[in-house]
């Protein structure tokens, strides 16, 4: 079953290599990952798509709780979340096939971000299934390479948990020699 776990994180070097290490040596294949800031520069978001079932992902949340830098793990998968994915499609045209492409950017809300003589790009941002979706009807054409970011997730609502844990600020013991 795919699962998506949005992880808050403090915003250091090397968080990154830790889970994702931490994943891998439990042979799960990341199919999506993505990072970013919070609102709070001094957090990060992790996004992660990944097929386990419930019992791999309850195990591998107690890991992540272990972590020093995280501070908190939500699978969102259990609950009502937004997702979104931006993709760039390269594809083949021609003065005969141009305007087709256009329409079917045009119909995914997608818009053209650059025009050569004999090729487009096309970006289009949306979930999943829209992002699959026009890769499909644009393969018609010739699809030279697709950027995709992966999937980025928030869960809908404000949840007093999530929003206190944001606030949080980490204490470290500092000592002197």
């Amino acid at each position: 079953m795919q699962r998506v776990l949005s992880i808050l994180v403090e915003n250091e070097s090397g968080v990154l290599t830790r889970i994702a290490g931490l994943f891998s040596r439990r042979g799960f294949n990341i199919e999506s990952l993505t990072v970013g800031p919070t609102e709070n520069p001094a957090y990060a978001r992790i996004t992660i798509t990944v097929n386990a079932n419930n019992v791999a992902v309850e195990q591998i949340t107690k890991q992540l709780h272990k972590l020093i830098n995280v501070i908190k793990i939500t699978d969102l998968t259990e609950s009502s979340f937004v997702d979104r994915e931006l993709a760039l499609i390269k594809v083949s045209s021609n003065t005969t096939t141009r305007s087709e492409i256009i329409q079917i950017a045009d119909l995914f809300r997608g818009r053209i971000v650059d025009v050569a003589e004999d090729i487009l790009i096309v970006e289009v941002t949306g979930d999943e299934g829209k992002i699959n979706a026009i890769v499909h009807l644009l393969g018609k054409f010739g699809i030279k390479e697709i950027a995709r970011t992966g999937r980025v997730a928030l869960s809908r609502g404000v949840r007093l948990d999530e929003h206190q844990a944001a606030q949080r600020i980490p204490l470290r013991m500092v000592t002197s020699n």
